[in-house]
């Protein structure tokens, strides 16, 4: 038995105790041979988790009364709070990181007692760390889909590059190289989608992305309160935050030899399908819709570039994890479901059906042939995210905060200085 087993063996001992008790407040009693039953929610696919769910039952028949529902992104969040306060609600629910802070008081925390901070955080990758609270741990980490660089190779060769960039200094010569501009400044080919945001697929993530790396986590968490750390200066000259913004604006402006993009070009994903743009900054789950909207499209996948001299590597990931909810009657049935759902066989699974990468260290460090998937997984051990107060509103700031720097309305600074007044008002 491996120490990781030990350790989830020894927590369901415990909390065997207070099983009991619901099990024989609820009647959902063990009397015929399975865990009861357990009912997930979440916006994930219905296939794929019904695949998982059905892997893990043939496995062993305890959980042939585990069921999913799919839920509506756009309205889970009354759904989910309206059904926990009428007591219809799930036993357990799929978290993205961009929701803890706003549902973090649905949760029935896992105690450090039980589940040690040590343990967690030898069996996940690091951005599955955003769980961790004060008090314990909201959720298991259950699947990650990070964001990687698409490259043209066509348009690369048609330019004399050999290979994408690795860090962000090399942008400003390929935007020269790359960008096809005819004598009054109107683009035929894009060498990067930067400087705006309606048009760019991803914006708020790449900009996330970008933040951080300059050493910036946007939202943190300091003895249990949530502080905004946008505009913090980290003993530099000016903010990390206004440095990333600058550049990333900077491939939008006419008078410069860099100037690549503008808010009359399509949407970035769609010039990236049609051969007209360079590099696309999208998902690790995006690759098999280029594939099928574009078979011929000639195109390879890179690690997301990095600042130079940046001793670690960042990237963004979206993150999702099993949260047992607090209305949950069957404490003992729910956590052992989540327990099994992230044993590195059905990690594994999960991996072989989504070909996104498992949140398991162990099972990322065995690595992969796949030369897509090799890009995946050392994406998903750098990946990162930080706790969104809302995820809708957020995006609406950092638009505003880089359309009013391209429009001349606010400076680099006033604009990241305004975005974190607005990210602490959300906050509270």
């Amino acid at each position: 038995m491996s120490k990781f087993q030990i350790i989830l063996t020894t927590i369901f001992a415990i909390f065997i105790v207070v099983g009991v008790i619901i099990f024989a407040i609820s009647g959902r009693n063990n009397s015929n041979g399975n865990i009861g039953d357990i009912v997930i929610w979440g916006t994930m696919e219905q296939k794929t988790m019904n695949a998982v769910i059905t892997n893990l039952a043939e496995g062993n028949e305890i959980f042939k009364n585990v069921k999913y529902e799919q839920k509506d992104e756009d309205s889970f969040d009354a759904i989910l709070v309206e059904a926990i306060a009428s007591d219809t609600g799930p036993d357990i629910f799929l978290l993205p990181q961009s929701e803890i802070l706003k549902k973090r008081n649905k949760i029935f925390t896992i105690p450090y007692d039980n589940f040690t901070v040590r343990d967690f955080k030898d069996y996940f990758i690091e951005e599955g760390e955003l769980y961790l609270q004060e008090d314990g741990i909201l959720a298991l980490p259950f699947i990650v889909d990070p964001l990687v660089m698409y490259w043209n190779r066509s348009l690369f060769a048609n330019a004399g590059v050999a290979n994408p960039p690795s860090v962000w200094d090399d942008f400003f010569i390929l935007a020269k190289k790359l960008t096809q501009k005819d004598e009054n400044k109107n683009i035929s080919t894009s060498a990067v989608s930067f400087g705006e945001f309606a048009n760019v697929e991803n914006a708020k993530e790449i900009l996330t992305t970008l933040f951080m790396q300059s050493g910036n986590p946007i939202v943190f968490q300091d003895s249990g309160e949530v502080k905004v750390s946008l505009r913090d200066i980290y003993n530099n000259d000016a903010t990390p935050a206004e440095s990333a913004l600058r550049f990333y604006t900077e491939f939008s402006n006419p008078v410069k030899e860099t100037y690549s993009w503008n808010k009359a070009m399509p949407n970035s994903k769609m010039a990236f399908l049609s051969g007209d743009l360079a590099m696309y900054f999208g998902f690790a789950s995006e690759l098999e819709d280029l594939r099928s909207k574009n078979p011929n499209l000639n195109f390879d996948v890179a690690y997301l570039p990095q600042t130079e001299n940046l001793k670690n590597n960042v990237t963004f990931g979206k993150i999702q994890a099993l949260a047992i909810s607090r209305g949950c009657q069957n404490i003992v049935g729910a956590f052992t479901v989540i327990t099994n759902l992230i044993t590195s066989e059905l990690l594994g699974y999960l991996n072989e059906i989504t070909g996104l990468p498992p949140v398991s260290r162990a099972l990322l460090m065995q690595g992969t042939t796949d030369p897509y998937q090799e890009i995946f997984y050392k994406s998903a051990l750098s990946a990162q995210g930080f706790l969104d107060p809302d995820e809708k509103e957020t995006s609406l700031i950092f638009q505003d905060m880089v359309e009013s720097v391209v429009s001349g309305r606010r400076k680099i600074s006033e604009a990241v200085s305004w975005a974190s007044s607005e990210l602490g008002e959300l906050i509270k």
